[in-house]
């Protein structure tokens, strides 16, 4: 079975999208370089440094299943019923949108009304030996205060947003210490980051 990653591309001072739900200038380095590589649903294709793209391959490759939170869910549309990752997902919600649902009858979505410990345990049998990812600030606090992830990776961008309205992990209980990072990719207006949770 693979392990639990949380994953956020985020800003100097933690955030993962603007007041307005925007990006700024988070996703800038999926697009400065110059090795193309198309996403596995094959919806756009980044254009990344070699030491960025060495790494983004990798972490496709192991990604079985994704994770995410109803308002990114929301706000990403649905991914029109196709995530760009083309893997399973598995939706923590309140309440299923049954006419997104009817919409989309044959997208691999999933949508969980019982908490994100059935959320994951759900995606982890649909990832088989392959890595969940897990999307979205509250989800991901939510997974770690629970005891849930395995890692934390994280595409650090050297811009600081001042403010924002999704910090990742934002609102956690109590302090959680992590372990030092086992991956640091230096690319270009972006550092790769993988760090091991503490058990």
């Amino acid at each position: 079975m693979g392990k639990v990653q949380a994953q956020a591309i985020m800003s100097l001072d933690g955030y993962v999208a603007k007041q307005d739900n925007s990006i700024g200038h988070l996703f800038d380095w999926l697009q400065n370089g110059e090795v193309a590589s198309p996403t596995p649903a094959g919806d756009f294709t980044v254009h990344l440094t070699p030491a960025s793209s060495e790494h983004w391959r990798n972490w496709v490759s192991s990604i079985g299943a994704l994770v995410c939170g109803r308002t990114l869910f929301d706000v990403a549309q649905g991914w029109q019923g196709r995530h760009t990752l083309d893997v399973p997902i598995v939706v923590v919600t309140h309440q299923i949108p049954k006419d997104w649902v009817a919409e989309h009858p044959d997208a691999p979505f999933s949508f969980v009304t019982d908490g994100v410990e059935t959320a994951i345990a759900q995606a982890r049998q649909l990832a088989g030996d392959r890595d969940v990812a897990v999307a979205g600030g509250t989800i991901a606090r939510q997974c770690l205060e629970l005891g849930l992830l395995d890692e934390v990776a994280v595409d650090l961008v050297p811009v600081v947003m001042g403010e924002g309205n999704r910090p990742f992990f934002g609102g956690l209980s109590s302090e959680v210490l992590l372990d030092n990072p086992t991956v640091c990719v230096p690319g270009d207006r972006v550092t790769h980051l993988v760090f091991p949770v503490i058990r």
